[in-house]
């Protein structure tokens, strides 16, 4: 089952405060949306903590209900607003390009075999599948990042791989738009990307239920889906989704460690291979081909069985100024 959020103008505007209505709905194949009743955020639908099977329900009952419009007449929405994002970096290649581009060094760390590494992004500041993305203030090397994202249903501690997989209800395709140039000064303090990831996200086109990505799934549990990431029509990169190095049930296991996972949460691969980011690209060509992404230009990452997200890039705000740090004079009282 594919569930879409979307903006769709109110038939009498007049009439209402509030000229547009904002609902869930499932997509049938045609493009056909059948809003569920009564909800108008997929984040509000998770939060009873229903999981795969309370989605599901809630749909059958949509589709027994009216159609609404086609998807082709509203505003497609990020398919939720997460309760928290956590993106890993699940793709060794990925490792290998990007840390040669945007920290100068070869190779990837030994410590990064140990664990799915992840870091927090900013859950609010997410977009939706068509929108345009302001440029990040201040950023003059603005980079896209082709993932998947797995969102949890049910809450749940400390779980096992195979607990997991009752926690996750589906997945969407997730672009960590990322400045290289801000990240790249940020990672020498030793905290992980902070500005150079934090204003901007998309997710969607929709949220594709689990069960219904099942017969992609390999022998080792991985989903072989194929991602494509291109800009402006040309293709940049194709890489499949099972050359991730942990499935999602072990990243969302580790996620769970010692804490919670709750409906909501979000949690991306991290960056694919073969041209999932420019970055990547940088770092095995030794120059900026193709360029940084600029205003005007459009990314469009494709992901079978998920669908496609395309987000044109828009000049961003000027940075307002911020002082370098002071010297103190260390005084004590």
């Amino acid at each position: 089952m594919r569930l879409a959020a979307y903006e769709h103008p109110h038939p009498h505007p007049h009439q209402y405060q509030h000229q547009h209505q904002r609902r869930v709905a499932v997509v049938e194949d045609d493009g056909t949306l059948y809003p569920l009743p009564g909800v108008s955020s997929l984040t509000d639908l998770l939060a009873p903590g229903d999981g795969l099977r309370g989605c599901l329900d809630r749909g059958a009952a949509a589709l027994d209900g009216p159609a609404g419009p086609h998807a082709s007449q509203v505003r497609l929405l990020a398919p939720l607003q997460p309760t928290s994002v956590r993106d890993f970096v699940a793709f060794e290649e990925h490792v290998e390009g990007v840390r040669r581009s945007v920290e100068g060094t070869a190779g990837v760390p030994e410590q990064w075999y140990a664990a799915p590494t992840f870091y927090f992004g900013n859950p609010h500041a997410i977009y939706g599948p068509h929108d345009d993305i302001p440029a990040a203030p201040g950023a003059g090397v603005l980079d896209f990042e082709l993932e998947v994202a797995a969102v949890i249903g049910r809450e749940g501690s400390d779980l096992s791989p195979e607990q997991a997989r009752e926690h996750i209800v589906g997945y969407t395709i997730f672009n960590d738009w990322s400045a290289r140039d801000l990240q790249s000064a940020e990672m020498r303090v030793g905290l992980g990307p902070c500005k150079g990831k934090d204003t901007a996200t998309t997710l969607g086109p929709y949220l594709v239920t689990a069960d219904e990505l099942e017969p992609y799934r390999d022998g080792d549990g991985f989903l072989r889906l194929a991602m494509t990431a291109a800009i402006n029509g040309e293709v940049v990169g194709r890489d499949l989704l099972s050359n991730m190095s942990w499935t999602f049930e072990e990243m969302a296991a580790y996620a769970s460690r010692g804490t919670r996972v709750v409906p909501g949460d979000v949690l991306g691969s991290g960056t694919c291979g073969n041209g999932g980011c420019l970055a990547e690209l940088w770092g095995l060509r030794g120059r900026q081909d193709p360029p940084p992404l600029k205003p005007g230009d459009t990314v469009t990452l494709t992901v079978e069985g998920i669908g496609t997200v395309s987000n044109t890039v828009v000049p961003g705000p000027e940075p307002l100024p911020i002082p370098a740090a002071r010297r103190r004079t260390r005084e004590r009282p």
